[in-house]
């Protein structure tokens, strides 16, 4: 993988990681008053923060591997196994990022909407269990 794909990579991924901050933060900020007042679904509530506690983590992960194969310091061999690390990681919080939003849905009382947005995120994992090992760095 080239250095400047790597940082790319390491923007991208840092990007994805504090926009998953702001969801979460905004998802406390008018979620967790209903929560307490027990308006909504709270396994739900709780299970959603932790997708997305899971898809931050996954995305600084992510950053770590990309930024350690941009900084250049690896043999070629090592530095492919760490893009391939990173993408994987990207991946699995890009993933997770997608379910999100169907988990707030139904969280929230919107059954059939969430309804479909989980069979569009199922749709995704789909194409993307296809795709993805014919994506990845080659040795």
């Amino acid at each position: 993988m080239a250095e400047e794909l790597a940082s790319a990579n390491v923007n991208r991924s840092y990007s994805l990681a504090a926009m998953s901050i702001a969801i979460f933060t905004f998802m406390l900020f008018f979620l967790y008053p209903r929560f307490k007042g027990g308006e909504i679904d709270p396994l739900m509530f709780q299970a959603t923060l932790i997708v997305m506690g899971m898809a931050t983590f996954s995305f600084v992960f992510s950053t770590f591997a990309y930024y350690r194969v941009a900084i250049g310091q690896a043999d070629d061999r090592t530095r492919v196994l760490l893009a391939r690390q990173g993408d994987r990681f990207w991946l699995f919080g890009y993933t997770l990022l997608f379910l999100a939003p169907s988990l707030i849905l139904v969280t929230v009382g919107l059954l059939v909407v969430g309804v479909v947005w989980f069979s569009l995120w199922l749709i995704y994992l789909m194409i993307v269990v296809r795709l993805f090992p014919r994506m990845q760095a080659k040795e």
